[in-house]
């Protein structure tokens, strides 16, 4: 199989190059950096961004969230199916 992305560098301008489920953690950082977060059932994401913020967004089902996100918190979480769009 031809593999488009054998000789592309990683880019933030870029199509994710995997989908890692997400089991939200209040202690635990992503594994990494999600450039992006896909979320199947809609509710309350109690996230950690990129710079370090704390946020909480409310979203609707099958949302995209584009925002670079290190943490997924249990507690303020109730959206499920999430997925952590990396690059790397």
């Amino acid at each position: 199989m031809n593999d488009p992305f054998a000789t592309r560098m990683p880019s933030l301008a870029g199509p994710a190059r995997d989908i890692l489920p997400v089991v939200p953690d209040d202690t635990s950082d992503l594994p990494a950096v999600a450039v992006a977060l896909y979320v199947e059932q809609g509710g309350a994401v109690r996230i950690t961004t990129a710079t370090g913020a704390q946020r909480t967004l409310n979203v609707a089902d099958w949302s995209i969230l584009p925002v670079g996100v290190r943490r997924v918190w249990a507690t303020g979480t109730t959206a499920g199916g999430i997925g952590a769009m990396v690059v790397a």
